[in-house]
């Protein structure tokens, strides 16, 4: 296992080819370092030497002296190869390549790339890209974003591994419009030495991380990854996004990464043997990246869907259905309770239907007489709160935050209407550990990704243990 925590913990960074303008890359990478709150040595390098944005600049590698945790390199691509000798020879073991121009740019770039992988061969150097939008790990104790991607993850428990550097910058940005707990963004590019299988073996093991999002188009070492991907998926959830599935995407993602893609029926296969949680489109990884980062054990299948509104759970029952969640009916003891307490129009089922006009008082007595049977008749609770003009939905976005935080199961919940403190609603339930959403369908299709997760989890652990078994049998 190569040691990859210079390249997500350095203690000092050397930018090559760093600058003042923010338009260029040695610029941006250097103010996100910057902005991002990097807190060890940083040093730019620049042959003009002097200041760069009030960091002292070397003229080189060998004018800084001692070697740094990681040289991020940001130069025109024909002096890439002289940087990295350069590095070899100051004792640097740890270089990320930003610029392109290698295996992808043709018979030239495809010299350049056997002279650099020659070099670090002769001097034992690590290498990650080329051809990538870098790495951004914003541990709360210890951010570092070298990169020139423009925004940063929020922070969170959930880690993303692109083959693509712009569905990185989407995932990124997603997180902030979403609320999504994202805190790792690894562009991978070209995997000159790190691929995809390598980050997911380090961020599997990182105690920060609790799931994990892939975009992938192939894979090198098909039997490694599974390995790799099994056994990080026995504690925590990986989900796979896999482009090239049809015919046309896979002549794409042969133009794109230059490595065969896989076809649909392949793609199955291959996630269910490493234990993958496959998702066929952006949008369903978002949503699986909003559900983990909240409730990363994921959740089970038995739900109750709690609403004031009819239409909308109506719909989002028909989705939870497709989805393989299921609705069980009401305990009797419920049943009765709420019957008694709610007006004679009020849907006393699961849906739940509280009318229109439920204020917090109603919301707070389904939830009271829900909780006694959570976990052992729901493992979820769904809810669905439309604001009609005459209701003030404060009131019950404070009840529900409150009741959701001691709940003991996972709680959802979406809006739907014109909402007039949208920004500062949302704020206030995931603040208290609750998602939301603006979907009642997306809340359905979250819990429905959630609930395979426990099964892939118990088949992997299963499959271990039969392993060990067969292991001990034949020893005896």
């Amino acid at each position: 296992m190569t040691d990859l925590s210079p390249f997500f913990a350095p203690k000092s960074i050397a930018v090559v080819g760093a600058g003042e303008r923010a338009t260029s890359s040695g610029g941006a990478v250097l103010r996100n370092l910057i902005r991002g709150g990097f807190k060890g040595r940083l040093i730019p390098v620049n042959p003009k030497g002097g200041e760069i944005l009030g960091y002292t600049a070397f003229p080189s590698l060998t004018a800084i002296g001692p070697p740094v945790d990681l040289v991020v390199v940001v130069v025109r691509p024909d002096l890439i190869a002289g940087i990295v000798r350069e590095a070899g020879e100051t004792g640097n073991k740890n270089l990320l390549i930003l610029p392109g121009g290698f295996m992808e740019a043709g018979p030239e770039g495809a010299a350049r790339d056997a002279e650099v992988r020659r070099i670090a061969q002769e001097y034992g150097i690590t290498l990650a890209g080329p051809n990538c939008a870098g790495i951004m790990h914003m541990a709360a104790d210890y951010p570092v974003a070298p990169s020139f991607l423009r925004n940063f993850p929020p922070g969170g428990g959930i880690a993303a591994i692109s083959q693509s550097g712009a569905i990185l910058e989407e995932m990124i940005a997603a997180a902030h419009d979403r609320g999504i707990r994202l805190s790792s963004a690894v562009s991978v590019g070209n995997a000159m030495h790190l691929d995809v299988t390598d980050y997911l073996e380090h961020l599997g093991g990182d105690a920060e991380t609790t799931g994990i999002l892939l975009y992938i188009e192939s894979v090198d070492d098909r039997d490694r990854f599974i390995r790799t991907a099994r056994r990080v998926a026995e504690t925590k959830p990986i989900v796979a996004l896999i482009g090239g599935r049809t015919t046309a995407g896979g002549v794409a993602a042969a133009n794109h990464t230059g490595a065969a893609a896989m076809s649909d029926a392949e793609a199955d296969g291959f996630c269910e043997e490493a234990g993958l949680i496959r998702v066929k489109s952006l949008r369903r990884l978002l949503i699986a990246a909003k559900g983990f980062g909240y409730y990363p054990g994921g959740m089970g299948r038995r739900v109750l869907l709690l609403s004031n509104s009819g239409g909308p759970g109506v719909i989002a029952t028909d989705r939870a259905v497709q989805e393989g969640l299921i609705l069980p009916g009401l305990p009797p003891e419920m049943s009765e309770a709420l019957t008694a307490e709610f007006p004679p129009e009020a849907a006393v089922a699961n849906p739940l239907d509280l009318l229109a006009d439920a204020r917090e008082a109603r919301f707070a007595a389904a939830f009271d007489n829900a909780l006694p049977h959570a976990g052992s008749h729901f493992d979820a609770i769904l809810m669905i709160h439309v604001v009609p003009f005459m209701v003030d939905a404060g009131p019950v976005i404070a009840v529900l935050a409150e009741k959701a935080k001691a709940a003991g199961i996972p709680v959802m919940h979406s809006m739907m209407g014109t909402l007039d403190h949208k920004e500062d609603w949302f704020e206030h339930m995931q603040r208290y550990g609750v998602p939301m959403f603006n979907d009642v369908e997306e809340m359905a299709e979250c819990g429905g990704i959630l609930a395979l997760y426990p099964a892939v989890q118990a088949r992997l652990q299963c499959s271990r243990m039969n392993a060990l078994e067969e292991k001990i049998l034949h020893v005896k």
